[in-house]
């Protein structure tokens, strides 16, 4: 097995946790008509994916979709 991070649950709590904010977001943008609130959880889906895409480098490729 490949080296996990030092703080290895924490960063998968956080990672778990980050997507299903981001599923949130995304049910909640298509509830909604109003631009600037679109535009808003647009802008904080992105800044989450970015942090899970750092989370997700600092592990085994495909270590999260095998064990979701």
């Amino acid at each position: 097995m490949t080296n996990l991070p030092k703080k290895f649950p924490e960063y998968s709590m956080m990672y778990k946790t980050l997507n299903k904010k981001i599923l949130d977001l995304k049910n909640k943008k298509f509830q909604t008509q109003d631009k600037v609130i679109i535009n808003e959880i647009q802008s904080n889906i992105e800044k989450y994916q970015k942090e899970v895409n750092r989370i997700k480098f600092m592990f085994p490729k495909n270590f999260f979709e095998k064990n979701s």
